[in-house]
């Protein structure tokens, strides 16, 4: 039976972007933009408040109960390492946007299970990170961005017969990005609901040449970026679920920029050359939002 530790933990989880333009599904980068959370084991009951995203006062407010997200990936975790605390206390300072494409329900999930693996004496021994990240993508439904919050960096993922897998690749230091988030939110759901079953054999071959392609340019040749990120699997699918962002997408594209719909969207994200973000942040149309974003190494950190 796991001993608790005392007082409380801390754990910091960062934004991710999947997909990447053409790696639907099994592309992802972690970005330099961090929720954290604060827990503790108490005698008995829960305790859970909200900061920021997510709060009442941020208009759309989760449940403060076993229903909150990290609170079930606690638990989902707890119960792999043999046994729940009587009680927690959980504070949650959320800065990842929600429903905008950038991991928020990831970030949740990983955030959860890394902090309930902290909470437990000998934690990490059981629950390795190979074991919490094929947690964090069961429950997620698919690892595109569990991947890269739990290990960090740029990961390729996927499932098979064998169960998830990752893969972490290496990502150039010129790589930088902007991220440009519409004040509206749009479900995963509804998004992956514009998919068709099927797409012609010759787009499948030539989204598969990009996908490869994206991986090198990442990795060393950011010169390619343009021409790696023409996806031909999903974004055109979505247009009708958010024409704002497809618009703003092709401007940029159009300019030589490499731009994508991160996740599901509405964000979009630019990869963008030096001395460019400033003027990517501009285009952002009225009443978005826009900032540079560093890549972020580390993923999920305690502390």
């Amino acid at each position: 039976m796991p001993r608790f530790v005392d007082g409380p933990v801390r754990v910091s989880v960062p934004a991710t972007s999947a997909n990447l333009g053409p790696g639907y599904d099994c592309l992802g980068l972690s970005l330099d933009l961090h929720d954290e959370l604060t827990g503790e084991v108490v005698g008995d009951g829960l305790e859970v408040v909200v900061e920021g995203e997510g709060s009442g006062a941020s208009g759309a407010g989760v449940p403060l109960d076993e229903n909150h997200l990290v609170v079930r990936a606690m638990h989902a975790a707890f119960d792999l390492m043999g046994e729940r605390p009587a009680g927690l206390r959980l504070h949650c300072r959320n800065v990842v946007p929600h429903a905008r494409g950038l991991g928020s329900s990831s970030a949740a999930i990983v955030g959860g299970i890394a902090l309930a693996r902290a909470l437990v004496a000998g934690g990490g021994l059981l629950l390795d990170d190979d074991a919490a990240f094929r947690l964090a993508a069961g429950m997620e439904g698919h690892p595109d961005n569990v991947a890269p919050a739990w290990y960090g960096g740029f990961v390729i993922s996927g499932h098979d017969a064998d169960g998830f897998w990752a893969v972490r690749s290496t990502v150039d230091p010129r790589v930088s990005a902007v991220v440009l988030v519409p004040p509206h939110a749009l479900s995963t759901e509804l998004a992956r609901g514009l998919l068709p079953d099927v797409v012609p054999h010759g787009d499948a071959a030539a989204n598969s040449a990009r996908t490869a392609l994206l991986v090198a340019a990442l990795a060393s040749a950011p010169e390619h970026l343009l021409r790696a990120t023409h996806d031909l699997l999903h974004q055109e699918y979505r247009r009708p679920a958010m024409p704002e962002s497809l618009a703003l997408v092709d401007q940029l594209r159009a300019d030589g920029v490499p731009a994508v719909v991160s996740g599901a969207g509405p964000t979009v994200l630019a990869f963008c050359a030096d001395g460019q973000a400033d003027a990517v942040v501009r285009r952002a149309p009225a009443g978005w939002s826009a900032r540079p974003v560093a890549l972020d190494r580390a993923g999920v950190r305690v502390g």
